[in-house]
């Protein structure tokens, strides 16, 4: 039954749209506006506020470009959604390598 659900879950990943790897050094750079909320180097302060140190780029990627169409709501999302509109896919790549490649 584990084997199901692990097979599940990765041909679900294989199925999100393919994103480019980004540069994690442009990231470090365009992290500035994300410290208010997920502190210095993707660690937060203020627990209502999810760390982004060490998650996964793919995540990272998926989860801001869902934001940005509007796919995710409630919480902070009308927040996260004015702070993407400015991103481009590029940026986002860059956000991503960043805090993927922080220690958690």
């Amino acid at each position: 039954m584990r084997f199901v659900r692990v097979m599940l879950l990765a041909a679900g990943l294989f199925s999100l749209p393919a994103m480019a790897a980004g540069d994690a050094a442009a990231g470090k750079e365009k992290s500035a506006g994300c410290m208010a909320c997920h502190g210095a180097e993707g660690k937060v302060k203020v627990p209502m506020y999810p760390n982004l140190a060490g998650q996964n780029a793919l995540y990272l990627q998926h989860a801001l470009q869902a934001y940005k169409k509007g796919e995710r709501n409630g919480g902070q999302a009308e927040v996260m959604k004015a702070y993407v509109s400015g991103l481009s896919d590029a940026d986002i790549a860059d956000l991503a390598a960043y805090y993927a490649g922080l220690k958690p």
